[in-house]
């Protein structure tokens, strides 16, 4: 059952799509691994969308943009990394607000 689990968190950092086949697929056997890194990923993918999106316009907001989403993406290396190892943790701080803000996503 573990390595079920194991193989939906990871399926969750993979793309957007991943992140919603891993989410439907744990609709009907809740795990709480793969809850968090489904979170976890949804907030890294709330991210990467604002930092293509809303940082653009002039040199200094693109300038955000790219320190954004660069910070993204090693973020994204990090947390994959975790679920990989079969860890419930993610980058320190921002993972434990995406649990919180991210509550939706446990029903």
């Amino acid at each position: 059952m573990k390595q079920k689990a194991n193989y939906k968190a990871i399926l969750a950092y993979l793309s957007f799509i991943g992140l919603i086949i891993a989410y439907i697929l744990n609709m009907d056997e809740k795990d709480k691994f793969v809850t968090y890194h489904i979170k976890n990923m949804f907030g890294l993918v709330l991210i990467l969308f604002i930092s293509t999106t809303f940082f653009t316009g002039n040199d200094i907001l693109l300038f955000v943009g790219q320190i954004a989403w660069t910070a993204c993406f090693f973020m994204w290396v990090y947390s994959l990394v975790m679920a990989i190892s079969g860890k419930s943790q993610g980058v320190p701080i921002i993972s434990d607000l995406f649990q919180k803000w991210f509550k939706l996503l446990d029903q």
